[in-house]
């Protein structure tokens, strides 16, 4: 196994993240390297603008919603205690293209390994991210480690 050194976690401020976070403190601490933390922000107007008929009933959307602020809340927490106790992590937010942004900072930021979430989002989350997160498998130059919830 390779000796990582810059670790990136995508996170898509749902609750899932989470794991995706713990993960990579873990492995950052294992290996003693740099954490950034990228959170790609989807704009739920633009999700209800785009919405065809009856694709997103409207409970489902209010829940994306809501789980999305308790996400926001839950990992801002599990951040600032790491923060705290002396772990440095580099906090990204982002709402642009998200494969294009994931490139840039490997690049800018030598990143080696991608965190992300493995695809087992609900249907509003997989109709946002689906593609997104196979152009990012496809695309990058480091190792990718998806994380099941």
């Amino acid at each position: 196994m390779e000796n990582f050194s810059n670790i990136l976690v995508v996170s898509r401020l749902i609750p899932y993240s989470l794991k995706a976070i713990k993960v990579g403190v873990f492995l950052a601490r294992k290996y003693d390297a740099k954490l950034m933390v990228l959170h790609l922000v989807t704009n739920p107007v633009d999700l209800m603008a785009v919405n065809a008929p009856g694709l997103f009933p409207g409970e489902q959307y209010k829940n994306y919603v809501d789980s999305q602020q308790e996400a926001k809340e839950r990992l801002g927490a599990l951040i600032k205690q790491e923060l705290k106790g002396g772990f440095p992590i580099k906090e990204l937010v982002s709402d642009r293209d998200p494969v294009e942004e994931i490139m840039k900072l490997v690049k800018e930021e030598n990143i080696d390994l991608i965190l992300m979430n493995a695809h087992e989002e609900g249907r509003i989350e997989h109709a946002l991210f689906g593609g997104e997160n196979d152009a990012i498998l496809r695309k990058m130059p480091c190792s990718i480690m998806l994380v099941k919830k």
